[in-house]
């Protein structure tokens, strides 16, 4: 993985095809977001769920009908510039692949919402070990029995990224990671996964499992995929969203994020 890349470079790899894997360690110090797409006439239903729930969802663009060029990422076109896509169509995933050039609709409203892949770098700034990206690996993440607050036809489950971290690298980890309050900002929960009904760390709902070490405790922060299964709770015609660790990059430096 190429950490020297920026985040115009790593969407030039991407729109080529050169880049199709998770974006997480990719283009180090640059914002990453969840994206999901949706029909206008949904979309103020599911800002207010948004704003209902900044924590797994703090937005960071809104785009108006149709647009695809966003404003953290001048240039950028949100229908290609994305390694992997989720296509959706009556609330059933359709497909899974490459850009949706062809497939985005003239009506659809995007949403670009903070994800945790942005304050990886600040942890590891910090001498906080980041397991996922030291195995290479997509991050763990799972759908918990907390329960968002609804917002008209959209409901979900609180979803969850986990990384294993020692007690004390726990504790610098939330110190961290609270700076970041668009990319989720502090962990929700910090050891006993069974409290947010995990039965098994082991299997993961969406990403890759990882080595939990003697010592070590799960560390959940909450989850940008909680947007996407909000978008599928209600069977609309058509919605676009992300593949689970296959982020937008965008413009935006991770200190940015700090000031707003």
């Amino acid at each position: 993985m190429d950490k020297d890349l920026n985040a115009a470079g790593l969407r030039k790899l991407i729109r080529s095809g050169e880049w199709t894997t998770p974006t997480s360690g990719a283009a180090t110090g640059y914002v990453q977001a969840n994206l999901v797409m949706l029909p206008e006439e949904a979309a103020f239903e599911f800002l207010l769920f948004c704003v209902r729930n900044p924590k797994p969802c703090p937005i960071l663009d809104v785009l108006e009908p149709g647009e695809v060029e966003p404003s953290i990422a001048p240039g950028a076109d949100l229908r290609v510039d994305l390694p992997k896509y989720r296509v959706f169509r009556n609330g059933t995933i359709e497909k899974e692949g490459g850009d949706v050039m062809h497939i985005f609709q003239d009506n659809m409203v995007s949403f670009l919402l903070g994800c945790s892949f942005s304050f990886e770098n600040a942890l590891l700034a910090a001498g906080v070990p980041v397991r996922n990206i030291a195995e290479g690996k997509n991050v763990s993440m799972y759908v918990t029995t907390r329960k968002c607050v609804p917002a008209g036809r959209f409901s979900s489950p609180l979803v969850v990224s986990m990384r294993p971290m020692t007690p004390e690298n726990a504790v610098r980890a939330t110190q961290v990671s609270t700076r970041f309050h668009l990319t989720h900002g502090a962990p929700v929960h910090l050891g006993s996964p069974e409290e947010l009904g995990i039965n098994d760390l082991s299997n993961p709902d969406f990403g890759d499992p990882v080595e939990i070490l003697p010592g070590e405790i799960p560390v959940f922060w909450a989850c940008g995929v909680t947007s996407t299964l909000a978008a599928v709770s209600s069977p609309l015609p058509l919605v676009i969203t992300h593949a689970p660790g296959h982020m937008f990059v965008s413009d935006l430096r991770d200190e940015d994020l700090t000031l707003l």
